[in-house]
């Protein structure tokens, strides 16, 4: 005879604070950003899982984490860093040309400039296919880690939320210009200003089809290019995947990174100086993790209380 899987009851008082969590979620989100169904989808997502099964739960949990992040990225559409402080364009211009910049007939230019009047089709390609690579190979690897090392995820989980959370401080304390916007607007500060492709727009136009143009139509703040987070993630990658011995794994993870700091120069996405401060960012919070995770103070107990809620 067949035994029939025993039924799974959830205590009153999870379902009350899920179902909480989920209504202020959408208020607060309404409230700030307008109503949008991706908030939806993120409710459905999150409880679906949840309540799924053991393994989907601690998923979900686990990756509350960058849940939490994309939240926080979302509303940061609220408080626009240019209401808090006045947006640096000339002089990171300035400093970009005076650091890196590259001699020509014309004279000195900045490497944006210079690719922007060299580029050719392979630069073109492969700066796309690079700069996709942004969200999907961190979440990817997570998702991996998460199913073979536990403990290893969670530091790569808290490690990415912290780096973030650098780059976003930054992001107020010093507003920056991308250089696309230089070429587009000089130095003129406008505050209604779109996301825009820069030069991702020329892959859009090699396949025919508007990837990149729909992804910045839904930017959180133009004014946010220093530091480059696209070039914090995969530097977090790939200290991970060493750490986790993933040899051919992280040879992969160190040509992505060499590429996506490649394009986002190339591309007119960030100077110089933005991909080395978004390392930066990155060598900064892995470290600040590492180092906490090892000590005995909150964010120790932290650790490891929340690792028993995902193994």
């Amino acid at each position: 005879m067949f035994r029939t899987a025993p039924a799974v009851f959830f205590a009153p008082r999870t379902i009350v604070i899920t179902t909480f969590v989920s209504v202020i979620y959408l208020l607060l989100s309404v409230w700030l950003v307008g109503f949008k169904t991706d908030q939806l989808v993120l409710i459905a997502i999150f409880n679906g899982l949840y309540y799924s099964s053991a393994v989907t739960r601690k998923f979900i949990t686990g990756f509350s984490i960058f849940i939490v992040y994309w939240i926080i990225f979302d509303y940061m559409k609220a408080f626009p860093n240019y209401l808090f402080r006045g947006v640096h364009i000339e002089s990171l211009y300035n400093a970009e040309k005076a650091l890196f910049g590259i001699s020509t007939a014309t004279g000195s230019v900045t490497p944006n400039e210079f690719f922007q009047q060299h580029h050719f089709m392979a630069g073109d390609l492969l700066s796309g296919i690079f700069y996709l690579c942004w969200v999907p190979v961190p979440l990817l690897f997570a998702s991996f880690l998460f199913f073979k090392d536990r403990a290893l995820f969670l530091r790569f989980a808290l490690a990415f939320f912290i780096v973030n959370m650098i780059g976003f401080v930054v992001y107020y304390i010093y507003p920056a210009a991308p250089p696309w916007y230089v070429q587009e607007h000089q130095f003129n500060f406008i505050a209604s200003t779109p996301g825009n492709t820069g030069g991702l727009k020329r892959f859009d136009e090699l396949v025919g089809a508007p990837v990149f143009q729909s992804l910045y139509a839904k930017g959180s703040n133009v004014f946010a290019a220093m530091p480059s987070l696209h070039s914090s993630y995969p530097v977090i990658v790939l200290y991970y995947g060493l750490k986790g011995r993933y040899r051919y794994a992280s040879s992969m993870f160190a040509v992505i990174m060499a590429g996506i700091w490649c394009a986002a120069v190339y591309t007119s996405h960030h100077y110089v100086l933005d991909v080395l401060a978004g390392i930066c960012c990155a060598v900064t919070g892995i470290f600040l993790v590492q180092r906490m995770i090892t000590g005995t103070g909150w964010f120790s107990r932290f650790f490891n209380s929340y690792l028993q809620k995902i193994i």
